[in-house]
């Protein structure tokens, strides 16, 4: 049994099978982080408005909060739940989260991605697990 477990969500179905995987693998009196990466965008040119930007970036982050408050509801009332929106890069938030709260597994699933698409990107997850010096619990789908 795990004492804290890391939950990272984009909202994807996907992300849902972490729910059922972490319930059976905390600890009684464990504690579930339910993070999500907000993504954020920069003006690369000058062309770009800073206002539509912001705008987006806004959005993004509202879109995560929510992707967290689905989850967390999720779990039972006697589950320690601790919420988290990050604006930043996936991969890397993650892993920086998962150091920084001291997670003893990160829960974490595949987006089931292939081809020259997987190729060329990279899955986060993929990232995850080659990098995180935590336990990681790759869920396929």
């Amino acid at each position: 049994m795990f004492e804290k477990i890391l939950l990272p969500t984009d909202g994807s179905e996907f992300s849902e099978l972490e729910v059922e995987r972490a319930i059976k693998a905390l600890a009684d009196d464990g504690e579930i982080i339910i993070l999500s990466v907000a993504h954020q965008l920069k003006a690369t040119t000058p062309f770009q408005s800073k206002k539509d930007i912001e705008s987006m970036n806004k959005k993004f982050l509202k879109e995560a909060e929510r992707n967290v408050d689905h989850m967390a509801k999720k779990f039972k009332q006697h589950v320690k739940v601790k919420k988290m929106v990050i604006p930043g890069l996936p991969s890397e938030t993650i892993i920086r989260v998962a150091e920084e709260e001291d997670v003893d597994l990160i829960i974490i699933a595949a987006s089931g991605k292939s081809g020259l698409h997987r190729f060329f990107i990279g899955s986060v997850a993929e990232k995850v697990l080659k990098n995180s010096e935590r336990d990681v619990l790759l869920i396929h789908n």
